[in-house]
């Protein structure tokens, strides 16, 4: 549903563009026609630069250190090349390049399960997804669907993944999650609550205390994902004593997404910050995926 969605966002945003440029040529408006082009292919810069002046604004007296201005500057840029690749390449048009990992000679091998945020789908973890193929790693990622429904409806992909990788490798895999799926881990971990089955859960950039941001969402998920919001406090309470201490999460003073920073870690977690990188970039940052590897480097026994 989502991959339609964009396809036809990128698409339509792409005729608009030739359209434009056309007609503009045809009137002998050149420079009008490059106007055109920049506002249409290039509007997405003026809303994350909105995103990261309010970010800015709102760090309050938040632990984290406040970005400095270049900071915010070059994570802005970093995020204007990156959220096309992945927003109008990648889940619209790549989602199925790269399928699930379960070859049948993994037993023993420990999997990985990779659930993408909001306004995403599996598309958002190709690298990693190459990545661990060519490695020989058993991986599953799933697509959350609706995607503007509640958080809990993505229990069930998670639990279908998780029981194909229990299948696959008889261990129990690392979980890892951007944004949102950071959430819906811990929305599956709290019903399905055996810690047997997690090895350990990482989470990139996930609003664990809410965002600022999603006071203006009007989808259910959104609205989930709010500071201080009933659904988290549910959430809160169903996860046992010392559950945060399997977490690592990484979080950055210039996400522009989920903010105030400090929402994005958890008490007891291994809380690792990334300065200068920006929400959906840091997806491809090398620093979780080096993390990820020492994890499935530990040996079956290791907690």
């Amino acid at each position: 549903m989502l991959a339609r969605l964009q396809q036809a966002l990128t698409l339509g945003a792409l005729t608009a563009a030739l359209t434009w440029l056309y007609f503009c040529l045809q009137q002998g408006r050149p420079v009008w026609a490059v106007l055109g082009l920049v506002v249409v292919l290039g509007g997405h810069a003026l809303v994350l630069a909105l995103e990261f002046v309010l970010l800015g604004a709102v760090h309050g007296t938040d632990p984290t250190p406040r970005a400095r201005a270049e900071q915010l500057l070059r994570a802005w840029w970093g995020e204007v090349l990156h959220a096309p690749r992945v927003f109008c390449w990648r889940q619209p048009f790549r989602h199925a390049a790269y399928t699930d990992h379960l070859p049948a000679d993994a037993h023993g091998r420990r999997g990985v399960l990779l659930v993408h945020g909001y306004v995403c789908n599996r598309g958002l973890w190709n690298p990693w997804l190459q990545g661990l193929r060519a490695r020989g790693v058993p991986v599953v990622a799933v697509t959350m669907e609706p995607p503007f429904g509640s958080i809990d409806t993505g229990v069930a992909a998670i639990e279908a993944g998780m029981r194909q990788l229990e299948a696959c490798t008889r261990l129990p895999p690392v979980l890892v999650g951007h944004s949102m799926g950071g959430l819906a881990l811990r929305r599956w971990w709290a019903e399905h609550g055996n810690d047997s089955r997690v090895h350990h859960a990482m989470t990139i950039g996930t609003p664990h205390h809410g965002t600022w941001l999603a006071r203006w969402g009007a989808t259910p998920n959104a609205r989930e994902m709010r500071r201080h919001s009933p659904w988290l406090a549910a959430l809160a309470a169903r996860e046992p004593a010392g559950r945060y201490r399997r977490f690592t999460c990484f979080y950055s003073h210039c996400d522009n997404i989920v903010f105030p920073a400090a929402t994005a870690t958890l008490p007891g977690a291994d809380n690792r910050h990334l300065p200068g990188v920006a929400h959906v970039h840091m997806v491809d940052h090398p620093a979780p995926w080096q993390a990820l590897q020492a994890l499935l480097a530990q040996p079956p026994a290791a907690a």
